[in-house]
C-alpha cells in the first residue's frame, strides 16, 4: 500500500527531526519540558474551551459515559497534566546511561548504553491527557513521536498540539519533534501502521478492537496494553473486614480505568461472612453484579439489589463502570486456573494472610502487575514513581507493567580496544 503523501509528509519530518533530537543533553529537554508546561499553564482556557466543545459533540451523538468521562478535561485535570510534565523534567534522564560493561579477556571492552527508540507512533482515543503524557516522555527521552488521538477530542488534541510546539520552540528546540495527525479519516490509520520506514515502534492507546488491529495490520512493532481482566481473589485466611476497602477501592476509586476491578473472586469457605460485609458497600455504591450460581443465592438472600446472573460473556468483560462480576472458588489455585482461562493479564491482586498463596500467587498470575493486600489501582506510572506513563503494556516484550522512560530506550553496545584485531 502506498502512503499518501500528508502522512508521508509528516513521517519524513519526524524521521528528519529525529537525528539532531536524539542528542540533545538533559539540560535542553527539561529546558523545553518546563517550556512546555509553561505555555499549556498560560492557554489552558484556550484548551478548556476546545474541550467544552469536543464533549458537547461527544454527548450529542450519544457516545457513552465511559468515553466521556475519559476525554473531559477542567482545571483540575489540567493542573494535574501540567505538574506531570514537570515531574517528568524532575526525573532523572536514562538516555545514555550504562546498563553494564565488561572487558574481554583479549581487551575488548563492552558497554551497554541506553539510546532513545527514534520515532514513536501513538493511536488512541478520547484521552487527551495521552496527548500531554506520550509527548513529554518523548522529549524527555529524545523520541520523536507522530500522535494519532480520536476524532471525538480533536479539537482539544488540536490546541494542545499547538501549545506543546509553542512551548518548545520557545525554549529553542525544533517543534517537529511532535508530530500529529489531525486528519480523523479511519482509512488513514492502516497506512499509519505500515510507515515502518519512518516509525520505529507503535503504541494503541484503547480498547481491544484497536489492539486487535494494529496487531494484525502494523509492519511495525507494536506495543499492546491498557487491556486485561482485573482480578482479586479474597483468599480463606484474609482479614475480611480489612479487605472491603481494598475490594471497593479497587472498583469505584476510577471504574472507568483500565486497572479498575471487573471480577472478584471468593474462597468458598468464607464467602458468607465477605458477602454480609461487601452487600451493603456494593448497594450504597450502586454497583450492578453478574454472579455464577452460588454466589448468586447467597447475594440474593442479602439483598443484593442490583444483582444479575453471570453468563458466559461475564467473566471475559472489561467492564470500565460501575459493574463486576462475582465468582466462588475452592482455593488459590482454582482461583488461578479462572484468572488464566479469563485473560488476567493487567493487574490482579490476592487478599491473603499466608505468605505460602501470596507467593504462589504472584508466581502463577499471568498479569503484569500482580498485587498482594493491596488494590489494583495502583498500577500508574504517577503511582509507580515513573511520572507520567506511556501505556500499560500486558505484553512480555520488551516491557510490561507502566512504561516509563527507560521503556522508551533501547541500547546500543559500545566496543573498544587498542586497535585489537579477532584470531
Amino acid at each position: 500500500m502506498e502512503i499518501n503523501e500528508y502522512l508521508k509528509k509528516i513521517g519524513e519530518a519526524a524521521k528528519n527531526a529525529a537525528v539532531s533530537f536524539s542528542v540533545l543533553g538533559a539540560d535542553v529537554k527539561n529546558k523545553a519540558l518546563l517550556a512546555v508546561a509553561d505555555a499549556l499553564e498560560t492557554n489552558m482556557q484556550d484548551v478548556l474551551e476546545s474541550n467544552r466543545r469536543d464533549y458537547e459533540r461527544a454527548a450529542e451523538k450519544g457516545i457513552g459515559p465511559v468515553l466521556l468521562d475519559r476525554l473531559r478535561l477542567d482545571e483540575k485535570r489540567m493542573g494535574d497534566i501540567i505538574r506531570d510534565i514537570r515531574k517528568v523534567a524532575s526525573l532523572d534522564d536514562p538516555v545514555g546511561s550504562v546498563i553494564d560493561s565488561r572487558v574481554l579477556p583479549n581487551g575488548l571492552s563492552l558497554t551497554r548504553k541506553r539510546i532513545p527508540i527514534g520515532v514513536i507512533g501513538v493511536i488512541y482515543e478520547a484521552r487527551p491527557n495521552v496527548t500531554a503524557d506520550i509527548a513529554s516522555l518523548c522529549i524527555k527521552t529524545g523520541n520523536v513521536c507522530v500522535l494519532r488521538g480520536g476524532s471525538e477530542t480533536i479539537e482539544t488534541n488540536q490546541m494542545m498540539i499547538k501549545h506543546i510546539r509553542q512551548g518548545l520552540s520557545s525554549a529553542g528546540v525544533s517543534s517537529e519533534v511532535v508530530q500529529f495527525i489531525d486528519n480523523t479519516d479511519r482509512e488513514l490509520v492502516a497506512e499509519f501502521l505500515r510507515m515502518d520506514q519512518y516509525i520505529d515502534m507503535i503504541i494503541p492507546r484503547g480498547g481491544s478492537r484497536l489492539s486487535a488491529l494494529c496487531r494484525a495490520e502494523s509492519t511495525i512493532p507494536v506495543i499492546i496494553g491498557g487491556f486485561g481482566i482485573s482480578h482479586i481473589f479474597v483468599d480463606e485466611t484474609a482479614d475480611l473486614k480489612r479487605s472491603i476497602p481494598v475490594i471497593m477501592n479497587s472498583k469505584v476509586q476510577k471504574p472507568s480505568a483500565c486497572n479498575a476491578l471487573d471480577t472478584l473472586l471468593v474462597h468458598r469457605g468464607i464467602a458468607d461472612r465477605l458477602f454480609e460485609l461487601l452487600v451493603p458497600e456494593l448497594n450504597s455504591n450502586g454497583i450492578s453484579v453478574a454472579a455464577d450460581e452460588e454466589s448468586f443465592e447467597t447475594l440474593q438472600k442479602l439483598d443484593c439489589k442490583k444483582l444479575e446472573h453471570a453468563d458466559e460473556k461475564t467473566f471475559d468483560t472489561e467492564w470500565l463502570s460501575m459493574a463486576m462480576g462475582i465468582k466462588m472458588v475452592d482455593g488459590v489455585d482454582e482461583a488461578l486456573d479462572h484468572m488464566h482461562q479469563h485473560n488476567a493479564s493487567h493487574s490482579d491482586s490476592i487478599l491473603t494472610n499466608s505468605l505460602n498463596h501470596a507467593e504462589k500467587f504472584v508466581n502463577s498470575a499471568g498479569s503484569a502487575a500482580a498485587y498482594v493486600n493491596a488494590s489494583t489501582r495502583f498500577t500508574d506510572g504517577g503511582q509507580f514513581g515513573l511520572g507520567a506513563e506511556v501505556a500499560i503494556s500486558t505484553q512480555k516484550l520488551h516491557a510490561r507493567g507502566p512504561m516509563g522512560l527507560e521503556e522508551l530506550t533501547t541500547y546500543k553496545w559500545i566496543c573498544a580496544g587498542d586497535y585489537l584485531v579477532r584470531s
